[in-house]
Parts: C-alpha cells; structure tokens; sequence
C-alpha cells in the first residue's frame, strides 16, 4: 500500500523499528548525562533516576516532540518503557562502551574500564556517536511518516537541543549545529551516494531536512 507520493504506508512493525532507534539512541544520551552529571566520572556516584528527577518535565516535551515528528502511535511509544533507559538502573562501564563503539579500546585488566579517566573518554565519543544516530533516526521517522522538512524540522531541532543538553549537563554542550555537520558526514552520503537504493522520495526528504537544519542553525531553544 502507498500513498499519494509512491511512499509505502508504514507498518507497524516498521515504526517499532524506527522507534526503538530513536530511543535506543536516547537511551545512551540519558546514561551518558547521569555519569557526567556526577563531576566524578565515578559510576558508583551515577544514578539515572536522580538524573531525570530533575528533568522531567522536560524528558516528557520530548517524548510528546518524537512521538509527533515520527506520528506514532501510543502502543509505539510505550516501547520507551519497555526499553527500560528512561526509569533509574545502573550504568556499567560496559554500557559505555557499548554506546562509544569500542573506540576508546578495551584495556587490560578489563576493570580498568571503570578509570575516570576512561569513563570520561567513553563519555564524549558516545555523546557524539549516539546524538548523531538520534538525529539520523529522527530524520527518518519523519521521512517515513511523511512529515515535511518545513513542518518537521523546528520540532526535530527543538528534540535535538533538549538532548544534547541531557548529554552533557556538565556544561561541555556539544551544538545541535555540530550534531547536524556530523550526522550530514556520518549518514548521508551513503544516503544520496550514486550508489544508493533509496527511493527519489526518500532521498528527497533527506535532502530537505538537511538543508532546512543548516538554514535554521540549531536556533530552537529549550531546557531540560
């Protein structure tokens, strides 16, 4: 089934997928801000629930913001609980590596992973890695969904400043505009690359987001 534009209707089991990238991503954005939150880089100190205390109100404006940009459904959007990230748990040093890759190596002894030093390192690439596949997992949602770049894109930039504030509350803020650069690098060229299979469609909102990012510059602003 498609729609008028030759985009095929979204299944359900398509928008789970898409919705557990994002809040998959997310996930990471919110553990990485509760170790930076500390000022110890200590994971012992860490604790998510104290974390988002203090931000609820801002976590549940950006569940309402994704949950418009990708038009999803409340059984969809439940899948945030189920995921677990958003409610207190521990964070472990290999959850950081996890969502910084490995770049930063593993060391040996392995318990090494827990140094300030290390913690910090696997901080600030997550940080990096995760906001960026956040953005590329919100683009396409509202890519799928249908939702045009001068609709969507103030909401996406409004969800990406709240999150780049959750990633680093220390106030080592990384930009939504460094964020855009990044993802821009990181996604799309193997996106809009001669060699890509994406439809004209989907290509074509791509392209619309990532110019309407630049003209707008990260300039919504919200906090968390």
């Amino acid at each position: 089934m498609r729609d008028s534009t030759d985009r095929p209707v979204i299944t359900s089991a398509q928008a789970e997928r898409m919705a557990r990238a994002i809040f998959a991503a997310l996930g990471g954005i919110v553990e990485i801000g509760a170790v930076r939150a500390t000022g110890s880089w200590a994971l012992a100190d860490t604790s998510v629930g104290e974390f988002l205390a203090h931000r609820q109100d801002g976590i549940r404006g950006l569940m309402e913001d994704i949950c418009a940009i990708g038009s999803f459904s409340g059984d969809t959007m439940a899948i945030a609980d189920e995921l677990g990230y958003f409610r207190d748990h521990d964070v472990s040093a290999a959850s950081l590596l996890l969502w910084s890759d490995g770049i930063a190596g593993v060391p040996d002894p392995v318990e090494r992973l827990e140094e300030p030093g290390l913690v910090r390192r696997m901080c600030r690439i997550g940080a990096d890695l995760q906001l960026t596949r956040f953005l590329q997992a919100l683009v396409t949602a509202a890519v799928a969904a249908g939702t045009q770049a001068g609709e969507g894109v103030a909401g996406i930039a409004k969800i990406l400043h709240v999150a780049c504030g959750l990633a680093a509350p220390d106030g080592t803020r990384t930009t939504p505009a460094h964020i855009h650069r990044m993802w821009r690098v990181a996604h799309l060229p193997g996106i809009l690359g001669a060699a890509s299979h994406a439809p004209d469609w989907g290509k074509a909102g791509y392209r619309a987001y990532d110019a309407e990012l630049e003209r707008i510059g990260g300039v919504a602003r919200a906090s968390v």
